[in-house]
């Protein structure tokens, strides 16, 4: 999103009570996972959250930053990723990779886009996992490069939520 449209839609959401993610509404006042739970685009991120044990800290006070990728961005993963890291015996790989989704704080759109600016073109943002992602514009879209190299383009921003802020990203991002 540009520069205008990413404030516009700032103050849209500030205004407006909800926003439709996933064909569903999510309310401001309700948490990360209240609202998670009823979008029909991140089912898979939220049978992971579950199964990494990680739903009472998303329902926690935060604020959290979540870039939430897709059902289309696990289904980019290689074949059996997204299985693999769904049994028992990978619940910390599979933690690891979720929190790498998640920074501390509540980072609206025109803070990271302002953070980019003066960073030069570039922000890098600490994860609860410990890791780095950087953020950059590419055009009109902030894109987020993962610890392996790889690139995720927030396609929707501002889901304003009780405990923090989703980003919706078109990919997974992974740790290096």
């Amino acid at each position: 999103m540009n520069d205008d449209r990413m404030a516009a839609a700032t103050a849209s959401t500030a205004a407006d009570a909800t926003v439709m993610v996933g064909g569903a509404e999510m309310y401001p006042t309700r948490n990360i996972i209240e609202n998670a739970v009823n979008s029909a685009d991140h089912t898979t991120l939220v049978a992971a959250v579950k199964a990494a044990g990680l739903v009472e800290t998303l329902s926690g006070a935060g604020p959290f930053t979540v870039f939430a990728p897709t059902n289309a961005a696990f289904a980019k993963l290689p074949a059996g990723t997204v299985e693999t890291l769904l049994r028992p015996e990978n619940k910390a790989m599979l933690q690891s990779v979720l929190i790498y989704h998640v920074v501390p704080g509540r980072t609206s759109a025109v803070d990271l886009m302002a953070a980019i600016r003066a960073g030069g073109g570039s922000a890098m943002l600490t994860t609860v996992q410990g890791g780095t992602l950087t953020a950059r514009m590419r055009g009109s879209d902030v894109i987020l490069v993962d610890g392996k190299g790889n690139s995720a383009t927030v396609s929707q921003a501002d889901v304003m939520q009780s405990n923090g802020v989703i980003h919706v990203t078109d990919a997974v991002s992974v740790p290096g």
